[in-house]
Order: C-alpha cells, then sequence, then structure tokens
C-alpha cells in the first residue's frame, strides 16, 4: 500500500478492493473509538453507494465498536422515488448497515415527505450537535453527496438544500446498476451541502474503479475549486482518502 499527502489530505493507494475496504475501515473506526472515549453519542454521516460496500462490510464487522452510541445519518436522497422505491439510498443504509449493528438511531430522509419541510426538518436534526465523521466517496464529476459541480458551493450558508441532479451524475447511477436508463433517474435530490460535511471533524473517503481515476486525478492535481467539489477535502484537517489501483490509475500514470 502506497500512503502520501497533498496538502493536508493524507491519501492510501491500495491493491485491491478489499484492502480499500479493511483500511478505510480501520481509519473509521479509530476515529470512532476516539470520540467514543471522550462523549455519550457520536454522529456520524454515511454514503450510500455501491463503492462503499467492502468500506461498510469492514467496518460493520468491528465488534469493538459501541454502535449503541451512535447516531447515523445520511448524506443525499432523491425526492419524491415512487418507482425503484428500493432504490431510495435509506434502503441501501438500513440494509447494509442499520441492520447489521445496534445503533443508537439512525436518521433516514422521508423520500415522500414535502421537500421544504423535510430540508428544515433534517436540517435541525444536524443543528443537535456537531458530527463526529463523514464516511463518503466521491462522484464520477468529483461530486461529494449530491453537490455536483454545477450547484456545488463552498460557502453555503444551508446544511442541506435541494438539488437537480446533473447528466453526469445521473448516468452513474445507471452505471451503478441502480437504475435502467438515465430516464428513470429522479430528477431532484436533497444533499447535505458541502460546510456540513467540511464541518466534522474526521472524513473518510473511499473510491474505487477505474470509472472514478479522472476525478481522483482532479482531486489531487486541479485546483481546490467546485469544479471538482472533492477537491475540498485537500484543506480538510483530518481528511483520509483510501482508493485501489485502479481509481488512482491517471494521478499515478502521470507521474
Amino acid at each position: 500500500m502506497i500512503q502520501q499527502r497533498i496538502d493536508k489530505l493524507s491519501y492510501y493507494v491500495c491493491e485491491n478492493r478489499h484492502e480499500m475496504g479493511r483500511t478505510a475501515a480501520a481509519l473509521a473506526a479509530e476515529r470512532i473509538k476516539q470520540a467514543l472515549s471522550k462523549k455519550e453519542e457520536v454522529r456520524i454521516i454515511f454514503a450510500a453507494a455501491p463503492s462503499q460496500l467492502e468500506f461498510i462490510d469492514e467496518l460493520t464487522s468491528d465488534s469493538s465498536i459501541d454502535w449503541s452510541r451512535i447516531i447515523g445519518f445520511h448524506m443525499d436522497e432523491y425526492i419524491g422515488l415512487t418507482n425503484y422505491k428500493d432504490q431510495r439510498f435509506a434502503v441501501f443504509i438500513k440494509e447494509n448497515i442499520a441492520d447489521k449493528v445496534n445503533m443508537k438511531d439512525m436518521h433516514y430522509f422521508d423520500t415522500l415527505a414535502d421537500p421544504e419541510e423535510e430540508t428544515i426538518r433534517y436540517t435541525r436534526l444536524l443543528q443537535e450537535a456537531p458530527i463526529d465523521l463523514v464516511c463518503l466517496g466521491i462522484g464520477e464529476n468529483g461530486h461529494i453527496a449530491f453537490n455536483d459541480p454545477p450547484v456545488a458551493d463552498f460557502n453555503d450558508v444551508k446544511l442541506v438544500k435541494q438539488v437537480e441532479l446533473d447528466q453526469t451524475c445521473k448516468q452513474q447511477q445507471v452505471n451503478d446498476g441502480c437504475f435502467p436508463t438515465i430516464d428513470e433517474v429522479p430528477k431532484m435530490a436533497w444533499t447535505l451541502t458541502i460546510p456540513a460535511l467540511v464541518s466534522s471533524k474526521s472524513m473518510v473517503c473511499v473510491v474505487p474503479g477505474e470509472r472514478k481515476a479522472q476525478a481522483v486525478y482532479h482531486m489531487l492535481k486541479g485546483e481546490i475549486s467546485t469544479a471538482c467539489p472533492a477537491s475540498i477535502l485537500r484543506i480538510h484537517s483530518d481528511a483520509h482518502l483510501v482508493m485501489d489501483r485502479e481509481a488512482f490509475g491517471v494521478v499515478n500514470d502521470g507521474k
């Protein structure tokens, strides 16, 4: 495994997805247990995506974590999804995390709620206490959560907002096998904003696969800008990017 740093961001290049999952889970578990040693409850934001499965499997298998003191959130969700209900990110989180560990609470977006009222409700939940850890991925367009380049704002005054998904983001949902065609992908979604995510004490970002390689290149080698929203991790005080060699390919080849 290669370990390096760019700006404040530590990044790790693993031989395969399994090593990636183990490495990311170890980083996350260490920070969770550190937080649990200092406070009664720990608040974690999770990403719902196939790219996170190896990491999530490793993390939820860690019996040394006291999950009964952990409160969870998810970072984005489709609005008004009536068809393909199993594609809700809430379903992914429930099946892969909440059903496997005994969490104190897991706060889900309600996809059928009034969008404005749900934005307010989820914002209030986030405001109850600081976030300790964000577990995230990045999109093929460099997004974090659903902060695609056209709507990403490093100085957003909101914690949660409604956004229209761009075409690259919608195509990724098809590429990931979530929807059969781009026309079936919902147009609108809720997302935690970039300030809401980077306000967390720690961030562990898990990125596998060659389809993410171009985004990784811009994240690590480009300017820190909303053209690649994930580049903001480079100025976070405790952010870690864990990837496999396929995701690192373009960066590595350019050396």
